[in-house]
C-alpha cells in the first residue's frame, strides 16, 4: 500500500531540515532513524515548506535516474531550506535546467572538464600546490590550513580556467561564501548576485572584445560560430556556477579531508607509506564525508512511486547522499573510514544526468594536494580538538570556518 503526500504527513522529528552533525565527520543523528524506519519520509524544512527526503543509496540512484523529477528552481516547492531571493529561481544556469536546455548549456562548459583536459592542467596545478605550500611554511606555525591552501588552491585553478585575474579572488570567496552558506539572510544573498552578476558582465565584455585561452572566451567563440543568440545573463550565470562550484566544495573536501585524515592515523600512515593509494584513498575519504550530502533537490514533476510512497506530483524532494554513502547495504562497516576500498561508486558528486561536471578536476587537485601536503609536513597536526572545529552547519555544502594547525 502507498502513502500520499496527504497521509504521509511531516516525519515529527524534532527540528526542521537541515539538522546538524554531532561530529564533522559524521551524519546528522537523526538520518539514522529516517534510514532505517522512514527511509523516505515527508519533513518540515526550515523554510516551513515540506519535502520528502529520499534515503539510501538504491533509492536515490532511482530517484536521479528517473525523467519524472526536475531540477529547475523556478518550480513552486523546489526544496528550499534556506530563505532565497527570487534570483535564485530565476539566474541559474545547468545545474538548474531540464533537458534539452540542460544539455545544450552544459555542453558549453564540458569540453574544459573532460579528464584529458583535466590531466594537462597538472604540471600548472602542481606548481600551484607546491607554491601554497612554500607559502605556508614561510608564515610558520601554527597557521589556518583552510584560508593559508584549501582556499587559495582550488580559487587559483578556477581563476585559470575561467580567465578570471586571481587578484580578484577574494572577491569571489566572500560573496561565494554568502551565497552558499547556510545563515546568510535573503538581503545578503541578492546583495552577493548583484555584485557578481556587475562583476561577470564587465568580465565578458573584455572577453568579446578580447579573447583568451579560457573557457569563458571559448563559450563566446562557440556561440558565434554555431550562430546561436545568448545573453549576458546566460554567461555570467555560467561562469557564477562554476566558480562558486569550482572552489567553494573543493576547498572544504581539502580542509575537511585532512581533518578527517589526521584524526585516522593509522590510515593516513597507509598514504605516508605508499602515497600511490592517494587516488583510492580520496574516493573513500569523499564517501566518509559526503560534503554536499544536502546538495541534491529535485521537484516531481508526476507521481512517482518509490518503495512502499508514492510523491505526488509538484512535490520537492532532497536526495539525502550521506544515507546513500553509508548505506551498510553497500558498504560494510559503512561508519569506518577504510581507505583502499575506495571507487567511484560512490554520490559523492551526485550520479545521472547532473553528476558534478568538475568531478575529475576535484579528484585531481585532491590528489596532488594529499600527496604532496604529507610528504612535505610529515608532522602536521590539529591545532585544536576536531570536535572544536567551527563547521558550516546547515550551508549548501559542508565544510569549515577555519582549520587551525600546527607542522
Amino acid at each position: 500500500m502507498t502513502t500520499s503526500s496527504t497521509e504521509a504527513g511531516t516525519d515529527g522529528l524534532d527540528k526542521p531540515f537541515p539538522w546538524d552533525r554531532k561530529c564533522p565527520f559524521s551524519p546528522p543523528e537523526q538520518y539514522t532513524e529516517l534510514a532505517s524506519e522512514r527511509p523516505i519520509a515527508k519533513t518540515r524544512l526550515a523554510t516551513g515548506r515540506d519535502a520528502w527526503l529520499v534515503t539510501g543509496y538504491d533509492n536515490i540512484r532511482q530517484l536521479l535516474l528517473d525523467p519524472r523529477v526536475s531540477s529547475s528552481r523556478r518550480a513552486e516547492n523546489f526544496p528550499f531550506y534556506f530563505p532565497i531571493p527570487e534570483v535564485f529561481r530565476t539566474e541559474t544556469s545547468f545545474i538548474g535546467y531540464d533537458p534539452p536546455e540542460h544539455t545544450q548549456t552544459r555542453r558549453k562548459a564540458a569540453v574544459t572538464f573532460t579528464n584529458r583536459q583535466t590531466q594537462k592542467l597538472r604540471p600548472q596545478i602542481e606548481q600551484i600546490v607546491d607554491e601554497t605550500i612554500d607559502a605556508l611554511i614561510a608564515k610558520g606555525s601554527p597557521a589556518d590550513l583552510h584560508h593559508d591552501l584549501s582556499l587559495p588552491i582550488p580559487m587559483t585553478v578556477i581563476c585559470l580556467l575561467l580567465g578570471i585575474p586571481y587578484e580578484d579572488h577574494e572577491f569571489f570567496q566572500r560573496h561565494g561564501a554568502v551565497l552558499l552558506a547556510g545563515d546568510s539572510s535573503t538581503e545578503q544573498r541578492q546583495a552577493a548576485m548583484v555584485e557578481v552578476g556587475k562583476y561577470l558582465e564587465n568580465l565578458i565584455a573584455i572577453k568579446e572584445k578580447t579573447p583568451g585561452d579560457d573557457l569563458l572566451s571559448r563559450a563566446i567563440a562557440e556561440y558565434r560560430q554555431s550562430g546561436e543568440e545568448y545573453e549576458t545573463r546566460d554567461l555570467v550565470n555560467l561562469c557564477r556556477l562554476l566558480m562558486n562550484g569550482g572552489h567553494e566544495t573543493t576547498a572544504s573536501m581539502i580542509s575537511l579531508g585532512t581533518a578527517c585524515l589526521l584524526e585516522h592515523p593509522d590510515e593516513l600512515a597507509k598514504i605516508k607509506k605508499d602515497p600511490s593509494l592517494v587516488p583510492t584513498a580520496l574516493e573513500e575519504v569523499i564517501r566518509f564525508l559526503t560534503i554536499g550530502d544536502a546538495a541534491i533537490a529535485r521537484v516531481a514533476t508526476d507521481d512517482i512511486e518509490l518503495g512502499d510512497v508514492t510523491i505526488p506530483k509538484g512535490d520537492g524532494i532532497l536526495c539525502v547522499a550521506f544515507t546513500g554513502n553509508r548505506d551498510p547495504e553497500i558498504y560494510e562497516n559503512p561508519d569506518q573510514l577504510i581507505l583502499e576500498r575506495g571507487n567511484r561508486k560512490h554520490l559523492g558528486f551526485g550520479y545521472g544526468l547532473h553528476h558534478c561536471i568538475g568531478a575529475d578536476l576535484a579528484r585531481l587537485e585532491l590528489e596532488i594536494v594529499w600527496t604532496k601536503l604529507f610528504a612535505r609536513l610529515p608532522d602536521l597536526q590539529l591545532a585544536i580538538p576536531y570536535q572544536d572545529i567551527r563547521t558550516k552547519e546547515g550551508a549548501v555544502i559542508y565544510g569549515v570556518w577555519e582549520l587551525p594547525i600546527t607542522f
